[in-house]
């Protein structure tokens, strides 16, 4: 028999999480993010984290919510995005941010959910990423007080490729549309985007789903063995999704 590893509660899902727990979350700006666990996470009062997602939410929303309450201690991001917030704390030396290009970040959490340790990509050669010297936190004076060291440049075929290490982390929160007993998963559109990924990444990785259903074979984007446990969202939750950017014409 295959496990059920549906959960009853947010508070549930989150079991053993503590402060200094890294964690991988899903979502793009607003667009497939685990807000229910984010919630959950908040509430719980833990602080002392490390994130790895693809930016921080927005003010007052998403992964959003734990900055402003500086429960963050470490971002690994793409980018920092709209957020004033992220901004501030950065700039202020308030929190760690570590920058890396999209697709590494996108491949770092692969690698590392499929137990490959590092890999070599052209992405960032020539530049701080590879060379060393982005700032990884600042002074209050602004000055750097912590630098990004330099990474290991190899060459193949007559083409420079820097060497990025695989990501693994303590949680992983993502969103599904639809997911069963087991932890099959199936994405909607955007969502789909770095929810696989950190779901990988996740040791314990929690899924929160809008739908729970049985799930053919062939339609299944993330196979059950990423996920250790299912939180079945109310049709309000389902529901509950905000707009990062309204516009009218």
């Amino acid at each position: 028999m295959r496990r059920d590893k549906v959960v009853a509660t947010a508070a549930d899902a989150l079991a053993g999480v503590g402060d200094g727990a890294s964690f991988a979350v899903g979502g793009f700006g607003l667009s497939g993010i685990p807000n229910v666990l984010i919630r959950a996470l908040y509430d719980s009062g833990v602080t002392g984290v490390s994130v790895v997602s693809n930016n921080c939410g927005v003010d007052g929303g998403g992964l959003g919510l734990l900055l402003a309450a500086r429960r963050i201690a470490r971002v690994t991001a793409s980018y920092i995005g709209e957020n004033k917030e992220f901004a501030r704390q950065y700039l202020a030396g308030d929190i760690e941010v570590e920058l890396t290009p999209q697709g590494s970040l996108a491949e770092r959490l692969r690698a590392g959910g499929s137990g490959i340790p590092a890999f070599y990509t052209p992405a960032g050669v020539g530049t701080p990423i590879a060379d060393g010297g982005l700032p990884l936190r600042h002074a209050p004076d602004g000055s750097v007080a912590v630098a990004s060291p330099p990474k290991e440049v190899r060459e193949f075929d007559g083409r420079q490729y820097v060497l990025e290490r695989g990501i693994t982390t303590d949680f992983a929160l993502v969103r599904a549309a639809r997911g069963d007993r087991h932890g099959n998963l199936v994405f909607s559109k955007a969502a789909r985007n770095f929810n696989p990924l950190a779901a990988m990444a996740g040791r314990v990785t929690i899924a929160e789903i809008e739908e729970l259903t049985e799930l053919d074979p062939d339609e299944v984007h993330l196979p059950g063995v990423f996920v250790q446990r299912v939180l079945v969202l109310t049709p309000e939750q389902a529901a509950d999704k905000a707009i990062e950017k309204r516009t009218t014409s």
